[in-house]
């Protein structure tokens, strides 16, 4: 167990995730670049619950920021753990240019 930024974490801390950017590609649906390098597609079709209605409008979801590694919206009373982001999405190869 180890505490960052004053949140406990199980396990060690080379396994923590963090995201170091994020780009809208279409509705509810980010385009996640990962500390480990990894860009993945994460759909927030999947984030259930009441605490989470308020991103089915356009304008709070496209109002995201990040902080310490994770997504937040609404002045971070919604986040979203980065490992949780990581599991529910999937891999995004980068488009190389043709020569």
């Amino acid at each position: 167990m180890f505490e960052v930024n004053g949140i406990l974490y199980a396990g060690s801390p080379n396994e923590l995730l963090k995201i170091q950017d994020a780009k809208i590609t279409g509705d509810k649906m980010l385009l996640l670049t990962f500390s480990s390098g990894e860009q993945r597609v994460f759909d927030a079709t999947v984030l259930k619950g009441e605490v989470f209605t308020p991103l089915n409008d356009p304008a709070v979801f496209n109002n995201f920021k990040i902080v310490h590694g994770a997504i937040t919206w609404m002045n971070e009373e919604i986040d979203c753990a980065p490992e949780y982001m990581y599991e529910h999405s999937y891999a995004y190869p980068a488009l190389q240019s043709a020569i």
